[in-house]
């Protein structure tokens, strides 16, 4: 009976490890498409194959009408900014991108009201991101390959408050995965900025 215990714990571990390795792996392998053009907040194009590879990014999803999560991880994000431009790195090697996953409602024009009630400003160092209006169905879609790329989930269950996962995701240049962090109050500054530090 213990060597059937010992080997089902064995087994077990292996299959935790394997896990673990698996969604490194993924994580790891994580890049945005080149050819995923969305609109800015400016209603100007924006091609991830196109960004500035010298610059790493950190990456928020959000819809405007959230009541919690998403204005408070802004919020932080606002606050780990000031931090970098002291640093001097913010602009120059570092970039903020919002990403919003209710195109519909969150038309240019409401992202740069999202900018102004946050106090962020349009200097083209944090770039909000949404669809073109003409092609709405077509851009939704690709806001979808975008969160699919780093596993990040959400639904409207019909009251237009969406479900989503919680987290923000650190990219390289080329538009990689480097790290993850929770959203919300579990975002910790502190530790999104050294990790931030130590990739500049």
């Amino acid at each position: 009976m213990k060597k059937v215990y010992i080997i089902c714990t064995i087994i077990v571990a292996i299959g935790i490890a394997s896990g673990i390795s698996f969604f490194m792996i993924r994580d790891a392998n994580a890049k945005i498409p080149d050819n995923i053009t969305l609109v800015t907040m400016n209603e100007e194009k924006y091609t991830f194959g196109e960004t500035n590879n010298k610059t790493i990014k950190l990456v928020e999803f959000i819809y405007t009408h959230c009541p919690d999560i998403c204005p408070t991880t802004t919020l932080k994000m606002n606050q780990l900014k000031r931090d970098l431009q002291k640093e001097g790195v913010f602009g120059s090697e570092v970039e903020f991108l919002t990403i919003t996953i209710d195109p519909y409602r969150d038309t240019p024009e409401v992202l740069q009201n999202y900018m102004e009630t946050f106090e962020i400003e349009n200097d083209g160092n944090w770039t909000l991101l949404t669809g073109d209006p003409a092609k709405i169905k077509e851009d939704l879609q690709k806001i979808q390959t975008v969160a699919d790329t780093f596993q990040f989930q959400y639904r409207d269950p019909g009251n237009g408050f969406y479900i989503h996962s919680t987290f923000t995701y650190l990219i390289d240049g080329d538009n990689r995965f480097l790290e993850k962090f929770p959203m919300g109050e579990e975002f910790d500054k502190a530790k999104v900025f050294k990790a931030i530090m130590k990739e500049v």
